[in-house]
């Protein structure tokens, strides 16, 4: 729910979804955040009081939070058990279709489609599971999930293995996962059979890695600039290119910036 300028991270993740195509949004927290499904909700008294008072533009940002054809469906992962698990409790929903995921703290900005909306022309026009990866120095790997790909060419490869954060020196490569993937439904198995990992976790790395075992997915070089908006610093960097992209703010803050700078 943090904000970047004037639009909570799961915002930006769910225009993101909106765009590749997806129509039905599965929210997967725990029991104690309410305040995703509360943004989500409609507000009748407030839209009221907004109408009421002429203010269009405010109104129209809080009807336009999802379309009237997309739905949004909240599960609950009881504990954290890790992001495979996570994306396991979303298989009641859906079932044995393919599906994306997005972790809204991984923004990517793009001034042309999205990155997901990338993924999944990808995934439909090669009939495959797609992975986002972006190249990171070899000293970070120990961070992500690694790729090793065969017949990489242009953006995407083949994946032929997935390690989950590995040392440096015997890292597969330097492609690192990204919080965008496409999956076939066929990783719910995998994911529903996998023993527990380390610190008694489910890692989505190891469900795609059981995956790849019997059918074909790509990693994909996407087209972007991503912000790990988990951190303080990603935060920071995600406000000041967002600011500068906005028609309203780009002038100001570049001359608040240009000032700050000086002093």
């Amino acid at each position: 729910m943090l904000p970047v300028v004037d639009k909570p991270l799961i915002q930006y993740a769910v225009d993101e979804a909106i765009e590749a195509g997806c129509d039905t949004l599965v929210f997967v927290t725990n029991r104690y955040k309410h305040s995703v499904a509360d943004y989500f909700d409609k507000a009748y008294e407030l839209e009221q009081k907004l109408e009421k008072a002429g203010k269009s533009e405010l109104l129209g940002l809080i009807r336009d939070v999802l379309p009237r054809h997309v739905r949004a469906v909240f599960v609950t992962q009881a504990e954290a058990l890790g992001l495979g698990h996570a994306v396991l409790c979303a298989r009641p929903v859906v079932g044995d279709e393919p599906f994306a995921v997005l972790l809204p703290d991984d923004l990517i900005w793009n001034r042309g489609p999205g990155a997901l909306k990338q993924m999944a022309d990808l995934a439909q026009a090669q009939a495959s599971s797609v992975v986002a990866v972006q190249d990171v120095p070899r000293n970070q790997t120990g961070s992500y999930g690694i790729v090793a790909t065969r017949d990489f060419t242009g953006r995407h490869g083949e994946i032929a293995a997935i390690v989950e954060k590995p040392r440096p020196e015997v890292a597969p490569s330097t492609l690192a996962v990204v919080g965008r993937y496409v999956l076939s439904g066929r990783i719910f198995h995998h994911l529903a059979t996998m023993r527990p990992g380390a610190g008694g976790e489910i890692q989505l790395t190891d469900g795609i890695a059981a995956l790849i075992a019997e059918e074909r997915a790509l990693a994909y070089r996407f087209e972007g600039r991503r912000f790990d908006c988990g951190s303080r610093i990603g935060l920071v960097e995600a406000t000041i290119e967002f600011a500068l992209e906005h028609d309203d703010l780009a002038e100001p803050a570049r001359a608040y910036m240009r000032a700050a700078l000086e002093r």
